[in-house]
Formats: structure tokens, sequence, C-alpha cells
């Protein structure tokens, strides 16, 4: 989401470690010296303390081309002494992991997109690269905890540690707590990895590391979560490393039921599959499930389930014929369309189209029912991706800001059959996807985005025809993003909505989607994102 309707960047949150504990005693290990190398405000040769020319000296995969350089190491820490073969300080699938998530804290970037590009350049396939994403995604997951943990056991704040070496810490204690890596390997594997990052810090890592060995993760659990009778929120955001904002948010949206929020808590930590749409007129789902080895959905009559791989190659996908996107999205797309409509229809928005995905399935169920879709985008990058979805459907990508309704010709008001408002939002309903979004999202995201919310889904209202439908859909279920925003944009539109009962546009049979009128739907429910979807009726 780009610009003043999706920002290219979630808006900057808290950094992990909201779990930090201070420590009066240091450990033995911190107090023999070692700490002076781990600690950022007091330790010398740090890799961030650098210019940032010589940091990007620096070896693609985390070596440093300094150090490589004195002592004939090959580019991933090797040692060539004597002319003989260098042995990788740390095994590849290791150390891309570490750079993926060392790009995430140090630059802002996202792991779906740096991680993918280091696998490429590394020629990594196969289990050495599930196992790269596994670290990866599991790490970036699990931060708030494994901070917690790293800090007990170094007995000081995560935050005053080096940030390369609290990257491979973070790295080494989710392979000792959450995989079945022998715990010898990983503190080995960890340490090496250390002497590549933060060598005057080695002696540090293996002590912590060690120490984080000593319990598995439900006694660390024990050990270091409020308990759960005083403290709910408090419990399960440690023990299921998310924000307690965020926690407490998924508990009033399910109703105040802690064991169903514990249940959301688990599924988000959980690698979500991979979601086809087959695009109806130009794909059958059975048959499109049969050529990928997939299997067909259990809710949207597009949707197929892919048991991995990289989606991208898909010859169905590379030619239109299908589209990456979770079924919870084809899900809300699809209940505008399927709503009852009296007059014209052929006359389709999409307020908020980028990237393009839901663009794309209406672009083609409009092929199949004779209308058109006006696609508007108001980042200029992102409208050329929706005119690459969209290419060959009926769809005119409009770049400009959807709340410009009246006061562009190319979006009059009262115009159009059906619109579907998308709205920028936090995103809390696919943090499963976006692991590393779960801590940079905060409280005071929610204020900006809700008013850009109203205000979009305000001019949503006004470009539909008196009869017409709009579709309110965000990808969040915290309640202001979704009751408080589409009751408030009804309240203050200045004309007559009506609300239309959204339970009856989805499939039958799907359990869990409370009492109307609107649905939101949830991983732990329905195997999709918590996607929230509302529709009105002009009046």
């Amino acid at each position: 989401m780009t610009g003043p309707q999706r920002p290219d960047r979630p808006v900057e949150g808290e950094r992990p470690g909201g779990y930090a504990r201070e420590h009066g005693d240091r450990p033995a290990f911190e107090r023999r010296g070692d700490d002076r190398f781990g600690d950022r405000e007091r330790g010398a040769r740090q890799r961030s303390d650098r210019p940032a020319a010589d940091r990007r000296a620096g070896d693609r995969f985390g070596g440093d081309r300094e150090r490589g350089d004195r002592r004939g190491g090959d580019r991933f820490g090797g040692d060539r002494r004597g002319g003989r073969p260098a042995r990788p300080a740390v095994d590849l699938p290791r150390q891309i992991a570490y750079e993926a998530i060392a790009a995430v804290h140090r630059d802002d970037a996202y792991a779906n997109l740096v991680l993918p590009a280091m696998l490429r350049e590394a020629g990594l396939t196969g289990r050495d690269a599930a196992f790269a994403t596994e670290l990866t995604y599991g790490t970036l997951r699990h931060t708030g905890t494994l901070d917690a943990i790293v800090t007990d056991a170094a007995g000081r704040d995560v935050q005053r540690i080096d940030p390369p070496v609290r990257d491979a810490l973070r790295l080494g204690a989710y392979q000792i707590l959450h995989t079945r890596v022998p715990a010898h390997a990983a503190v080995s594997s960890t340490v090496d990895l250390v002497r590549s990052v933060g060598p005057g810090a080695t002696g540090f890592a293996n002590a912590v590391l060690r120490e984080i060995t000593s319990r598995d993760a439900d006694a660390w659990v024990a050990k270091l979560a409020p308990a759960q009778e005083a403290d709910p929120i408090g419990h399960l955001a440690l023990a299921y490393s998310h924000p307690q904002w965020i926690v407490r948010s998924f508990a009033e949206a399910l109703g105040g039921d802690m064991g169903e929020t514990t249940r959301l808590l688990i599924e988000d930590n959980e690698r979500p599959p991979v979601h086809l749409c087959a695009r109806p007129g130009l794909a059958d789902p059975v048959a499109l499930a049969d050529e990928v080895g997939g299997a067909p959905g259990a809710f949207s009559p597009y949707a197929v389930y892919l048991p991995g791989g990289a989606p991208g190659d898909l010859p169905a996908v590379t030619d239109g014929r299908a589209h990456v996107q979770d079924e919870g999205s084809q899900l809300v797309a699809d209940a505008l369309v399927a709503a009852p409509l009296d007059g014209p229809d052929g006359r389709w928005l999409d307020l908020c189209a980028g990237p393009g995905g839901k663009s794309g399935l209406l672009g083609a169920l409009a092929a199949t029912r004779g209308a058109r879709l006006t696609a508007v985008e108001v980042a200029e990058h992102r409208a050329r991706l929706v005119a690459q979805a969209t290419r060959g459907l009926p769809v005119t990508v409009v770049h400009t800001d959807g709340r410009t309704v009246g006061s562009d010709p190319k979006l009059p008001e009262e115009h159009f059959d059906r619109v579907l408002v998308d709205a920028p939002c936090t995103g809390l309903g696919a943090l499963r996807r976006r692991p590393e979004s779960r801590w940079r999202r905060q409280p005071s995201d929610l204020p900006p985005l809700t008013r850009l919310q109203r205000e979009l889904l305000t001019a949503g209202l006004r470009a539909a025809r008196p009869g017409g439908l709009v579709a309110y859909v965000t990808c969040s279920p915290h309640v202001v993003e979704t009751h408080v925003t589409v009751t408030e944009a009804a309240r203050r539109c200045g004309f007559d909505v009506d609300f239309v009962d959204a339970r009856p546009l989805l499939p039958a049979g799907m359990p869990g989607l409370g009492d109307g009128p609107t649905v939101q739907l949830w991983p732990h429910r329905h195997g999709t994102d918590a996607m929230f979807l509302a529709v009105l009726r002009r009046v």
C-alpha cells in the first residue's frame, strides 16, 4: 500500500524486545569481560559502527572482506591456510537465514522480498532452501519471546547487544527451542556465525546459548511469562510471541474468548499454505489442482492449495490463468459480485487496487458477466502492477487517489454498480505471512489509518449509484478498523445506506461467520487470513 492509500512501508513500530528484563547480578561469563565485545555501547570492532561503504565491502552473505583478505578466507568465512581447501565457517542455509534476518532488522527489509532473492543468488533449492526459509520466518515470528529468553540468559537487555551478534543469538535460540536441530549443533553453528559477524563475542555467545539449552521452550515460558490467571494478555504475548496490544485487539475481536485467542496466536505462528486463484473463465480449479499437484480449496470456488515450491514459476501463473491469492481475499471479492443487485450491472470499481490480486479476480469475473472494472491505484509503480495483473481482462487502470471521486472526471459520483474498497490497514490479519509486521506495527498507526479508511469508504459510497453496492474490506480484525470504521463512515457520509447481510454471500456451510451482517474470517477457523467484510447498499 503506497502513498496516501497504501504506504510503501508500514509505519515504523516497536522494535523487538518488548519483554526485555533488567537483572541485577551479571553471570560469571559476563563479568569475565567477554561482554566488552557483545555490548554495542562499549564494544570495539563493531560491524554496525563501521562506515556504510566499509559495511558494503563485506561479503554478500555476511563475511567481512577485510578479515577474509587478511586470513585468505573464502567469501563464506572459510580458511585457506597452507593451501588447503577452505571449510565454510557456517553452512549456507544458516548464513542466508542470518542475512535475511539482519536485513529485516538493519534495513527495514521485508523477508518475503529479500529471502527469495538471496536463495536464487546462492542457488539454494529443495531441502536447503526450505531449511533457510524455516529458520528465517520462524526466528522473525518468535523474536519477542526469543529476545526475552536471550535477555535472561545474557543477564542484560537484548537491545544492548551488538546488532549482528543479537541476530545471530536469535537464530541460534530459535534452532535450540523450536527445531529438531541437536542443541550442540545449534550452539556450534551459531558460535561459528558469531565468529564471522562479531568475532570478539564468541565466548559471550557460547555462554548465552549454553544457558538457553538448559531449558526447553515451555520451561522458559514458565519462568519468564506472567501467570496466566493474573495477566492473561501478558502471558499469551510472551508464550506466543505477539506484542501485548495485538493480543489484546485479537481478544476483543473474539469477544474476550481467551481460549480462541490462544488458538489464533498458535495459528499465526504456523507456516501458512500457498493459495492460488484459478481465474474464472480462464482456468478450472480442479484441473489446475491436478496440473500443479495441489488440491481444490475448502471454500472459495477458485482456490487451489499448493503443497509448496515457487508459485511464481508455475505456467498457470506466468500465462495469466491463475495468480497467488489468499483464499480469504478471494472470498470477500467474490461476495461483492454474488450480492443481488437491481438494475444495471456493468460498471464495477476497485477503489484501492494495488497490487492487483482482487482486481485480477474481479476482472476475470467481469469478463464472464459482460461488465467492465475500473481499478484505481494512487502509487504509480503499484498501478503498473495492477495493469500487469489484469492484462487481457476488461479492466481500466486509473492512477489517482481514490478519494477524488466526484472531482476526477474518471471517477464520477453515483456512477458505479459495484464498488470494492479494499482499504489500507495495519495488516494484523496476515501476520502469519508477514512475520516482521507484528514488531513494526504499533497502536499509534491506527488513528491516521482509520481516518483514511473512513475517507475512502465515504468516497466509495459516493461513487456507487443509488441501489448500488459497496464492499468494505480490510485484512485486519482490529475493531476500530472494522466495525468502528464502517459504522462511522455510514453515519457521516450524508446519505442513507443499508447494511446487507454478508453471510449468505459466502459459500454455504462455512462455520463461524458470527451474527452478521458483517463477517470476520479467521486463520484458526477458516484457514484464511483474517479478512473483514461489510457490504452496504446505497439507498
